[in-house]
């Protein structure tokens, strides 16, 4: 008891006002750096800031299956979603520049709202229909020339770990491209961080990239996107 109490308070007297700090000078980076938003070395200053924010909170993270991406491939990564955690996890030790799908709330928030949009990411107005047909054309212009994506296809954090129903609009970028789905499967973030949570638990986390799944396999869109949720839940550690 006595070291939870002083897990949490070194989060909120370091961990969090140095992750801030780390935030905002990554914000900067990242809108000074538009013009090279693709480039190699503003995607390793991202990295940074991610693999930060989960050593500052000393959480082991583990990662397998990186030789399932072939450089200069453009994917569409469908990952389940069970933390705020997800985020850094994947921004940090996935190897591949790529673009979030995200929800649009995310836009106002100070800094950081500014800083996706100047490096690419695509906000989803998940409630209004044909802005979220819009957002799809945008992030699937972007997916040249070895730039992917990554999408959480569940749409919202889980509230009790477990893998909720996919949504198309992953699924439908990867048609409309010809593209390959990567699954990625994310195991201990929940316990990490869970949704409404405030407090961090130190926790292991592991992130396993599954194999390239090819949808043109599938006669029934919703035969693929089954295919692809059962391969994220095959992957997720117990």
């Amino acid at each position: 008891m006595c070291m939870k109490i002083l897990y949490a308070l070194y989060q909120y007297l370091v961990a969090w006002p140095l992750g801030i700090v780390i935030t905002i000078f990554t914000a900067i980076f990242t809108i000074v750096c538009y013009p090279w938003r693709n480039a190699e070395f503003v995607h390793k200053e991202q990295q940074f800031w991610s693999r930060s924010m989960c050593r500052l909170m000393f959480l082991p993270v583990t990662v397998d299956g990186q030789e399932n991406i072939v450089k200069g491939q453009s994917y569409v990564f469908v990952s389940n979603h069970q933390s705020m955690y997800d985020v850094w996890v994947i921004y940090g030790w996935l190897p591949v520049i790529f673009k979030w799908l995200m929800k649009a709330e995310l836009r106002r928030v100070p800094f950081v709202g500014t800083a996706c949009k100047a490096a690419g990411h695509i906000f989803v107005a998940r409630k209004n229909a044909r802005a979220s047909m819009e957002s799809l054309q945008l992030i699937e212009k972007q997916l040249v020339n070895g730039v992917s994506t990554v999408i959480f296809p569940e749409g919202t954090r889980s509230k009790d770990g477990s893998l909720g129903r996919f949504k198309r609009g992953a699924f439908q970028i990867a048609l409309d491209l010809s593209l390959p789905v990567i699954p990625i499967s994310l195991s201990g973030c929940f316990d990490v961080l869970p949704k409404g949570a405030w407090v961090v638990n130190r926790h292991p986390i592991h992130m396993h990239i599954g194999e390239p799944i090819d949808l043109k396999q599938f006669a029934d869109p919703n035969e693929a996107i089954e295919a692809v949720r059962n391969a994220v839940q095959s992957g997720i550690k117990e």
